[in-house]
Order: C-alpha cells, then sequence, then structure tokens
C-alpha cells in the first residue's frame, strides 16, 4: 500500500483519527492519536513533529530532544475497537531533517535485512509467542509461599474462576474446552490478527503451565515484517483480554513452580531470490542440514551469551531459563532435543521450504527487532568465518553430570542479565556492521540500572526466610 492508498483507505473508511506507533529500546509500543485531517502527502515526507525524544527511556537527551515521526503507508490498519480510528507504524527521525534516528529499533532490523541482501542472502523468521492471561494481579499482597511476591488471580485456577474444571499441573498443553477457558479470547485474537491486521494464522492452544498459558502461531516472513506482528500481535492480545476483563502478559516467569513464556524464533537463509533455502541439504543424513547451516549455528552458539542479553533481556527472564521447565540452559544444538539452545526440526523430511532452526533461547519479552536481528547477525558471523559448531548433543542435557558435560565441552548460557550484559559488553564486534555503538552502549546502561534498581528492593522471599532472625 502506498501513500495514495494510504490517504484512499483514510477517505473511504471515514476515519476521525490516526494512532501514530513506535517502539522503544525495550520493546515497548509508545503512540499519539492525530486527527486524520493530518494526513496529506507531506506527512509521509517531512513527518509528524510532536515528539519529545528526552521522554522516551534510552532515545535521547533533553538538549536534542526534538523528534519526528514519519508513518509508514503500508502498515496502516483500523482499530477494531475504537470506532473511526485506524493505527500506523512509524519511523523516529531526528528534527531538523537530520535523518533517521539511529536507535530506532525498527531502522536496526531494516538496516540488518539491507545487510544479508547486499551478501546475496534472505532471511526468514517465524517466532512462536508464549503468553499467560490472569484474572488479577494485585501487587500490594505479598504471599511467599507463591514465590512472586505478588497475588496472582489466575484466569484458570479454581481460586480465580469458578468453572469446576481446573488444568493440573504440568497437563495444560492442548487440554480442550471446558478445561481451557481462554479459547474464547484466543479465538477473538487470532480473528483480529487474520480479518483486520491480515495475518496467516497457523495455530492457538493453551500451553503446559497450569494457569491460563498461552501460544498463537502465525505464519512466518521476512524478519522486520515478523517484528512488526510480534508488536502487534502483544497490542491485540492485551486489549482483547483487557475488554474481558483479564491481563495479557509476556513477563517470562510470573508464576513460581510452572513453565515459564518463551519465544522460540525459527530462521532460515535462502538466496536472494526466495527460491533457495541455503540451509537445506538433502544429503545430510543426521538433519538435511547444509554446512552452510552448520556455520550458521556456529556462530549463534559463539555468540549465544550476548545475545541472551537482547533475547533474554529482564532480570525475570533468567527465572525462566533452568532446568525442568522446556526452557534452554546449555549452548548446544541437536535436531530434537528440546534441552538444547538451538533445534533443527525435523517434522518433514525432505521439505526444503522446513528446513530452518529454532532458538529456543528468547521470551516475548525481547525487543524483536534487535533480538531477531542480533540472531542474524551471529549466524552472518558464523557464514562469513566458518565458524563450525560442536557436535550434535542428542542426550538429555539436563540429565547428563557436571564432569561429562565438560567432558562434552557443553557451556551454560548466561544465568543471570547481569551475566549476559557482560557478554554483550566483551562480545559485540559481530554486531557492528548493524548496531551503532550509541544503541548498544545506551542498552547496556539501561539494563544495568534495572537490574540495580531490582537489586535494591527486598525480596518477598527474603521476608519469608530471614524476617526472623
Amino acid at each position: 500500500m502506498g501513500i495514495e492508498d494510504t490517504l484512499r483507505f483514510l477517505e473511504e473508511k471515514s476515519i476521525k483519527w490516526v494512532d501514530l506507533q513506535f517502539t522503544d529500546l525495550n520493546g515497548r509500543y509508545h503512540h499519539i492519536t492525530v486527527p486524520s485531517s493530518e494526513f496529506d502527502h507531506e506527512i509521509f515526507k517531512s513527518g509528524f513533529a510532536k515528539l519529545d525524544g528526552s521522554s522516551i527511556k534510552g532515545f535521547t537527551t533533553i538538549n536534542e530532544s526534538d523528534m519526528l515521526l514519519i508513518p509508514i503507508p503500508e502498515t496502516i490498519t483500523l482499530v477494531p475497537w475504537t470506532p473511526e480510528t485506524a493505527r500506523i507504524i512509524c519511523e523516529v527521525h531526528w528534527g531538523a531533517s537530520k535523518g533517521r534516528f539511529e536507535r530506532d529499533p525498527r531502522a536496526i532490523s531494516e538496516k540488518g535485512e539491507k545487510y544479508l541482501g547486499e551478501l546475496g542472502y534472505k532471511s526468514f523468521f517465524g517466532p512462536e509467542p508464549e503468553f499467560f492471561i490472569f484474572d488479577k494481579i494485585d501487587m500490594d499482597v505479598a504471599i511467599p509461599q507463591s514465590g512472586t511476591g505478588y497475588k496472582i488471580s489466575s484466569a484458570e485456577a479454581p481460586w480465580g474462576n469458578s468453572g469446576g474444571f481446573v488444568v493440573r499441573h504440568k497437563e495444560g498443553y492442548y487440554p480442550a474446552p471446558p478445561v481451557d477457558r481462554l479459547m474464547d479470547i484466543r479465538m477473538e485474537t487470532i480473528n483480529l490478527l487474520s480479518d483486520v491486521f491480515g495475518f496467516k494464522i497457523e495455530a492457538s492452544h493453551h500451553e503446559v503451565a497450569t494457569a491460563g498459558q498461552g501460544e498463537i502461531n502465525f505464519r512466518f516472513s521476512t524478519m522486520t515484517d515478523s517484528a512488526d506482528k510480534i508488536q502487534i500481535f502483544k497490542y491485540v492480545l492485551k486489549n482483547v483480554a483487557a475488554k474481558y476483563g483479564k491481563l495479557a502478559t509476556f513477563m517470562p516467569k510470573p508464576m513460581y513452580g510452572d513453565n515459564g513464556t518463551g519465544m522460540h524464533t525459527h530462521f532460515s537463509i535462502w538466496s536472494s531470490d526466495g527460491k533457495k533455502n541455503i540451509m537445506y541439504d538433502p544429503e545430510d543424513e543426521y538433519a538435511q542440514l547444509s554446512q552452510f547451516g552448520r556455520y550458521v549455528i556456529g556462530g549463534i552458539l559463539k555468540h549465544a551469551g550476548a545475545l541472551s542479553a537482547l533475547s533474554s533481556p529482564t532480570t525475570n527472564s533468567y527465572r525462566r531459563l533452568i532446568p525442568g521447565f522446556e526452557a534452554p540452559v546449555y549452548k548446544a544444538w541437536s535436531r530434537s532435543n528440546r534441552s538444547a539452545v538451538i533445534r533443527v526440526p525435523t517434522h518433514f523430511k525432505g521439505s526444503e521450504k522446513a528446513k530452518r532452526i529454532e532458538y529456543r533461547a528468547p521470551d516475548a519479552s525481547a525487543n524483536p527487532y534487535l533480538s531477531f536481528t542480533a540472531l542474524l547477525m551471529a549466524g552472518i558471523d558464523g557464514i562469513k568465518n566458518k565458524i563450525m559448531p560442536l557436535d550434535h548433543v542428542d542426550e538429555n542435557i539436563y540429565e547428563l553430570s557436571s564432569d561429562k558435560r565438560k567432558e562434552m565441552n557443553i557451556l551454560e548460557l548466561p544465568r543471570s542479565l547481569e551475566q549476559a550484559l557482560d557478554d554483550l559488553e566483551s562480545d559485540n564486534a559481530f554486531l557492528k556492521p548493524v548496531f551503532n555503538e550509541g544503541l548498544i552502549s545506551t542498552y547496556i546502561e539501561m539494563k544495568r540500572e534495572e537490574i540495580s534498581s531490582i537489586a535494591k528492593h527486598p525480596h518477598p522471599m527474603e521476608i519469608y526466610y530471614y524476617l526472623d532472625v
């Protein structure tokens, strides 16, 4: 959809208001709503000049705060829950015609795609975002036994909803209604994603965790488009859940003792014309994975520590990344072993279209533009430097002794955000062709501030263990 099509869309749909949306460094949406009468050819050229960049965390300082939002015409859609309103994704630009803002996350993704194209390739990403839906989260009530520090009223636990049927512990995978009480919310969400936002939905289901965990899968796409879709998906699901009086969250580990929510990211590299999957080799006996594909894995495993800072970007992410809950802890790869951080799916033998790798570390608290691009750059580094991974590991790594893991040279992923940031600080040269130094340093500084702030607050479990000392 071009500029003329967008202006025609506003007129034909009788749109009165347009929501201008963009993403900050943390991956959160921001917006401002303007009259549709503001929209003409000039706004797509010069932008909407009412953004104070110093008020967006991680953007810019107070002495250079005038910024512009330039709408991207092909991203316009209706806002289905607000009459006569449309929304559109925007590029963030400096004021005074100084060009694209270097720390606009979407700009990083676009630059990554361009860089890959110059090498003669094209990438596809297929993220699998999981989420929780709760009735209520009461931040004023601490229940140390829950291990959370706040009271959660689950949309499906017996104390949160009187429906008789409950999801038993670790039995949340694919239960049918009425045990699955959240189908209505998911169905309304996927209908909106499909009918209004143009998604091709592949699946929707309840996930393993007891308390209102779900997953919605949509068709893979190019990197920036997939990142856009993650942002749209989170926006739609949260609004639909709110309509039902519930809260949708992508917090990785809100519940103690149950599975957390991840965003397994499927990833493949093709020829620039999209006709040949470079990662596919029908003659490879193990996983029909080409030498090229092994280099990609080698690069990702080499930089997995630094990647964690961008793909698992909260202190809470590392409460998910522990053994026993289908979350990866070790730097290893395999074809069907979900205890490894990289899996090469082998559901369909002989399918070039289906050949890909699955990176299992990310969660949906990540900024998808940054997380996907960093994953791509690690893979490119593996290709350029012909980095071979260690042998694949088919055993359950969780059950291997520490001595056996050491013998097999299986290293751990970072066990905290602080360790991941240390890795990113010492290992970021592979990002430099696309990520600028200012973005990396600002991101690290911002995340270290989060760690420091959280560390200063007493944890409810400290009250539980130490109140009587």
